[in-house]
């Protein structure tokens, strides 16, 4: 195991010293950001060069302390990519937080506001003065990026602010497809990539991830009294939010977790499905899956008791399992 861990050390340290080395100059490509863009276009690009060595660390350091499994994805996308990948996980990191960190759904919606503001500024070539919007823009400009996926994004999110356990696991699914796989779908662009059969797989492993990131939540979720499982999984079962709050580990909860879990595991088996007929290029985007498969196989280990102890630690191989299946071109 210690030899293991050292592996997992130098590998981290070896592609974190990676990332801190890009300073490379892209060359635009979007007609937005050329002369014809006036003003605004070399007052934007003033301040984006102003500290992008601070914009560039910020990003990083909020993905790692936030997103360590989707910053350890990221470490292993092509160069050209890799800054990109974590300004738009970062993006995706200040949205997720926004739900927990408001005391007041009026707040919430004001900085979901300035996220939609920011993304219009962004495709007009004048980001806000804020690290991540810097670095989005960045990125857009370097991979064309969809505006519709980043707004898509951002309503998802504010629409998520009412604070209310999923309806259904339809509902659930609608909601994963339109911000974790929308996030991927992005993050083909970043790779170059334009395939339909990667736009399916990546539908089918953002609604694996948003399930899957619903179910992880949920002991933290409980210890706050929110539970947000779909209600009709719960009440085919008889499961109410008051067992989960109290961490009941009866039959009842556990086929609650079952049911849900396998559906994210039918999600995993429908994007492998496309495995065939999905350009190589596109298999850095979807890492995740090794992130998702782990949980799951995990869950199953403790039959699928959701408040087990062993589920709230981080597998500490999980840096090695990554490089593994990074090196074998295969999700």
């Amino acid at each position: 195991m210690a030899a293991g861990i050292s592996v997992q050390h130098r590998l981290l340290s070896s592609k974190t010293s990676l990332i801190y080395s890009l300073h490379r100059k892209i060359a635009p490509k979007n007609a937005f950001i050329k002369r014809a863009a006036g003003i605004q276009s070399v007052r934007a690009s003033t301040n984006a060069t102003v500290v992008p060595q601070h914009n560039e660390k910020y990003c990083l350091d909020l993905v790692r302390s936030r997103d360590y499994e989707g910053f350890l994805s990221s470490l292993l996308l092509p160069e050209e990519a890799r800054r990109s990948s974590l300004a738009l996980r970062a993006f995706n990191v200040e949205l997720a937080q926004v739900k927990d960190s408001v005391s007041q759904k009026t707040i919430g919606l004001m900085r979901m506001q300035f996220w939609k503001m920011a993304i219009e500024d962004i495709y007009r070539a004048d980001p806000p003065n804020q690290p991540v919007s810097h670095e989005l823009w960045r990125a857009v400009k370097a991979h064309s990026l969809t505006k519709r996926w980043l707004l898509r994004i951002v309503t998802e999110r504010e629409k998520d602010l009412d604070d209310r356990a999923y309806r259904t696991l339809q509902e659930l699914e609608t909601y994963s497809e339109n911000t974790q796989s929308s996030l991927i779908y992005l993050l083909l662009e970043c790779l170059g990539v334009k395939n339909v059969h990667a736009d399916h797989a990546a539908s089918h492993i953002g609604k694996a991830q948003g399930i899957v990131t619903c179910l992880r939540a949920t002991p933290y979720n409980s210890s706050r009294r929110k539970v947000y499982l779909p209600m009709d999984i719960c009440m085919l079962h008889g499961a109410s939010q008051e067992d989960f709050i109290r961490g009941s580990q009866k039959q009842n909860i556990r086929d609650v977790v079952y049911d849900i879990a396998s559906q994210a595991h039918v999600h995993l088996q429908h994007a492998r499905s496309f495995s065939h007929n999905v350009p190589a290029a596109a298999i850095p985007a979807f890492l995740q899956t090794v992130v998702l498969e782990d949980y799951l196989q995990r869950v199953r280990k403790v039959d699928f008791d959701i408040f087990h102890k062993s589920l709230q630690k981080r597998n500490p191989l999980l840096a090695i399992q990554l490089y593994i299946r990074s090196w074998k071109n295969t999700y």
